[in-house]
């Protein structure tokens, strides 16, 4: 039966359709292609989500070879929860996209954008449901070497400079990665994610084991954008076509975190408790001083940017720090506080690149003075904007607040207070530089001469207009995101705290 290869398929569709795009050549018909596929992946995650809701985790073995000797696609409620969400962003974002890419990107490279954005899907889709450790880091590699180039897709030379950057921390974070996993093998012998959370108790004491977690340690946060290996991330988010900085934002640095989770809770996480070794996400452990690091600094920095997209591309550093904290508590409710948070994040982060995207699309500008009044011209895109800057703030109601009431929560579970103090601060910093773009939208007055321009497309509107209400909903609705968290959380953790 075809639904017993839907694990295969969530992964072989996307690659074996980009080469397609190539070959429609036209705009069009490339971009019906990718959206068709986009969508059919959605409805794949969505039919996983619901099996594994209702049943046991999956676990298909490719070419009928049993794991550990075989590649094992291995697919549990937190696996389709950020299969749903990256391909549910995916769909949204190429939905939007067609109108997008015409602006900004010569017609020409239309087709090879999207058969690069399927490419950089089917790694991330295949990054979130391999259950070999190799395995994951080739479509690392595949989502990596397509981001890249479509990063550097943006105009003028400072894209190519950005996709530079990115390429070289990429591959110091890809390298690093695949020495880990090496080590790894040579005192196991196995790459099989659960067969190396059985082998590794057993040789943690070892210095390769150490050694081991240290390189997957640094490896996985360049990849996450952790302060301070974050230097990447603003100058990509900045210079990449729109749609590109919407749906990296929104889902890379999302599945690099589902990554960190996956090796250092699930797999290293026994072998630490064994030898009795302070693991890599301990309290007073030096990831939680990183994680309130870059809360704060991603937060000030932003204050004072003057593009909208470098802005909000700090705020991603400051939102990853958010995720990483709760992560780091290593109990159900801070872990779910990580995970919910990813999700929620997701959401915002698309809102507002979305919105800012349909601005650059009228002015040709995402400075921030050339925004006034921005709130009269494109009311429907503001709009949108001011419900994600809500949300990020997290203000009662919004996606936003469910993540950091839970995360605040969580550090008093934990006894930390001065950790709740330290968001609920840092809260405040979001206000600011959220503000200054409302202020400048709404309160400044419409540049003396400047043309009439009209709203964006309604291709561009309709998305935007669901992902923007999307942060009400599961603002109020928490079952499907909080909910789907705490079951996993708790999967990961073996039902409770440890």
């Amino acid at each position: 039966m075809i639904a017993d290869q839907l694990p295969a398929l969530q992964v072989a569709l996307p690659l074996i359709a980009a080469p397609f795009c190539v070959f429609l050549r036209r705009p069009l018909p490339a971009w019906g292609w990718a959206m068709a596929v986009t969508l059919a992946c959605l409805g794949m995650a969505i039919s996983l989500l619901i099996t594994v809701l209702h049943g046991e985790p999956i676990s298909y073995h490719v070419g009928d070879w049993d794991p550990p000797w075989g590649i094992e696609l291995r697919v549990d409620m937190l696996t389709a929860f950020v299969l749903v969400l990256v391909s549910g962003i995916g769909a949204l974002v190429m939905a939007y996209a067609r109108e997008s890419v015409q602006a900004e990107i010569p017609s020409e490279r239309h087709a090879l954008f999207y058969a690069m954005y399927l490419l950089c899907l089917t790694g991330l889709l295949g990054m979130t449901i391999t259950g070999d450790a190799f395995n994951l880091f080739v479509f690392l590699e595949i989502s990596s070497l397509s981001t890249y180039a479509m990063v550097g897709l943006g105009k003028g030379r400072q894209a190519l400079l950005a996709a530079y950057n990115y390429l070289i921390l990429g591959t110091v974070g890809a390298t690093f990665y695949v020495l880990g996993v090496g080590l790894l093998y040579m005192i196991t012998g196995t790459l099989n994610m659960a067969d190396l959370a059985e082998r590794l108790p057993a040789v943690a004491n070892t210095r390769t084991f150490v050694a081991a977690a240290g390189f997957l340690a640094v490896g996985l946060s360049l990849k996450l954008a952790l302060f301070p290996l974050h230097k990447w991330l603003p100058p990509a988010y900045t210079y990449a076509p729109s749609v590109v900085t919407a749906f990296l934002a929104s889902t890379a640095t999302k599945v690099s975190l589902y990554v960190l989770i996956r090796i250092f809770v699930e797999v290293l996480a026994p072998a630490f408790h064994a030898a009795h070794l302070p693991g890599p996400l301990s309290e007073g452990d030096v990831i939680t001083m990183l994680a309130l690091a870059a809360i704060f600094s991603g937060s000030f920095v932003a204050i004072f940017q003057r593009d909208a997209k470098r802005l909000l591309a700090y705020s991603s550093v400051a939102q990853i720090g958010y995720m990483v904290l709760g992560v780091s508590m290593l109990t159900v409710t801070g872990l779910s506080a990580g995970l919910v948070h990813m999700f929620n994040h997701a959401i915002i982060k698309a809102t507002l690149f979305l919105a800012v995207g349909c601005v650059y699309l009228r002015i040709g500008s995402v400075q921030i003075k050339d925004m006034a009044g921005m709130g009269k011209r494109m009311p429907l895109t503001m709009a949108a904007f001011v419900l994600g800057g809500l949300s990020l703030i997290g203000v009662p109601g919004t996606a936003g607040f469910v993540s950091k009431w839970q995360l605040v929560m969580g550090a008093f579970e934990k006894g930390w207070w001065w950790a709740a103090l330290l968001i609920g601060l840092s809260s405040l910093l979001a206000v600011i530089y959220v503000w200054k773009v409302v202020e400048v939208a709404y309160f400044k007055p419409v540049p003396k001469g400047a043309p009439p321009i009209k709203e964006a497309p309604i291709s561009m509107l309709v998305p935007l207009a669901l992902i923007a209400l999307c942060n009400l909903f599961f603002g109020l609705q928490t079952e499907w995101s909080l909910g789907v968290a705490r079951a996993a959380a708790a999967s990961l953790l073996g039902g409770g705290s440890p």
